[in-house]
């Protein structure tokens, strides 16, 4: 099952494990964040926008009782990576991987089929900070090949009326973020930001939009982290480690 330079990795909820990548690009605590927050609606279909090895999906399988979940992402060796998990699991009744461009979403999936969508998008403007030299690492990290304009107008033809979308994001993006999202009938409906300790300032933020609905924006309480000694705190602890039945 496992390939050169691979490891099997515990997601310590409901026996879930998920291959991945010695010397590649990993999940983040921002995944399980964007797993926990996600409103998904019970019984609907799901998918995941840039699933990457697809522990979003895997997450939100052991987290919700969505029907169906799919992992879209263009990067093939990173969809079969994520295949392998999904049957490792034995998973492919409930998620399935599909490898294409968010660009032709209209190619891929029927208009308005999805009850939810989540993405984990690339934080950082192509072009701009450091830009690793390993495309898989570029992809992931930079807007190269999708950025929250393609993200937004894949949701907005995905989502049925009153679907969700949900993502995770920088704090310095987030007039980007809110601005596109309503010009694609997406309205912002709570957002949370993250901050590594009590007093400093937020490095991510998670927001749930919905399409074709009134304004109304519900700014929750902070999470925060650590606590001052470096340890996570008790709902850091809870998201990470708790048993969701």
């Amino acid at each position: 099952m496992l390939k050169d330079n691979e490891q099997l990795d515990d997601l310590q909820i409901k026996g879930l494990e998920i291959i991945q990548s010695k010397n590649k690009f990993k999940f983040g605590t921002d995944a399980v964040l964007l797993s926990d927050y996600a409103k998904i609606k019970s019984g609907g279909r799901c998918i995941d926008l840039g699933t990457g090895t697809g522990i979003i999906p895997l997450l939100i399988s052991a987290k919700s009782d969505a029907t169906e979940i799919i992992g879209l992402d263009i990067q093939k060796d990173l969809c079969e990576m994520a295949m392998r998990s999904v049957e490792h699991n034995k998973l492919t009744d409930r998620i399935k991987i599909v490898c294409g461009d968010i660009k032709n979403i209209r190619g891929l999936f029927g208009k308005e089929t999805f009850e939810n969508v989540v993405s984990n998008p690339p934080y950082m403007k192509n072009g701009s900070g450091f830009q690793s030299e390993d495309e898989s690492i570029a992809m992931s990290r930079h807007e190269t090949m999708c950025n929250i304009e393609d993200i937004a107008k894949a949701a907005e033809y995905l989502l049925k009326d009153k679907g969700m979308l949900s993502m995770i994001h920088r704090p310095n993006r987030l007039v980007d973020v809110l601005s596109v999202l309503r010009e694609h009938s997406l309205e912002p409906k709570s957002i949370r930001f993250v901050h590594p300790y009590a007093g400093k300032a937020p490095n991510l933020f998670l927001l749930n939009a919905q399409k074709n609905t009134q304004p109304f924006l519900k700014v929750e309480d902070p999470l925060v982290m650590r606590r001052d000694d470096g340890q996570y705190t008790d709902e850091i602890n809870d998201i990470y480690g708790m048993e969701r039945e």
